[in-house]
């Protein structure tokens, strides 16, 4: 976990590779690729997340407050990182690589949380959508990871999953709004099964090109 979150490291590892080693496209790809084969494209974190919107449409069945089911929706939402790292022994991801661009991956996850202060907004105004905009939010800060993983997928879903939620947004009554993490859900259960037969049909191009002394 160290490995992930020392900065420094990382750019001693980029200032190595352009003096030693400058990166063509070529490996570019080709470490993209070994990226997207031994973390199976991120598959631990969509199925913890589609684990954990499944919890949140329970939650938005309950007879309560939209407030407090927002609440509890940000509660929720703390599980699923620690849950995606389990997940990933039991799904055998590999990450702590020499693979320089692993760090980059918790940076783009890392990066929605700029955009909660529009959660806080619709949480103190307007309570009954919090949870179309966390699932907006959500879905669209995949679209960088198609560059990552190097599939599409990611930025096909992201685009499923905000158009989408924003559909249900607009046409739900504020008491059947836990179809939108039940659609949430169900999208990243068939995004997870996908990144997995895009992984699996990458096994055996991937290979390192080089290594960080």
């Amino acid at each position: 976990m160290e490995e992930l979150w020392d900065w420094q490291t990382t750019v001693k590892i980029y200032h190595r590779l352009i003096i030693y080693h400058p990166m063509t496209l070529q490996d570019l790809n080709s470490l993209k690729t070994d990226l997207s084969v031994k973390a199976k494209n991120g598959m631990d974190f969509t199925l913890s997340a589609s684990i954990i919107w499944l919890g949140i449409a329970y939650i938005w069945t309950l007879s309560a407050r939209s407030y407090d089911k927002s609440v509890l929706t940000f509660i929720a939402g703390a599980f699923m990182l620690p849950l995606a790292f389990g997940l990933s022994k039991v799904l055998k991801t590999q990450w702590n690589t020499t693979n320089p661009l692993e760090s980059l991956g918790l940076w783009l996850n890392f990066a929605q949380l700029f955009y909660f202060p529009f959660l806080v907004f619709t949480l103190m105004k307007m309570p009954d959508y919090f949870v179309m905009v966390y699932v907006i939010i959500t879905g669209a800060h995949f679209f960088p990871y198609a560059w990552y993983y190097k599939t599409n997928l990611y930025a096909i879903f992201a685009g499923i999953i905000s158009v989408g939620a924003l559909f249900l947004g607009l046409t739900l009554e504020s008491g059947t709004m836990f179809y939108l993490p039940a659609f949430m859900s169900t999208s990243l259960i068939v995004l997870t099964g996908l990144l997995y037969l895009d992984s699996q049909k990458k096994r055996g191009t991937s290979t390192q090109q080089f290594q960080v002394q």
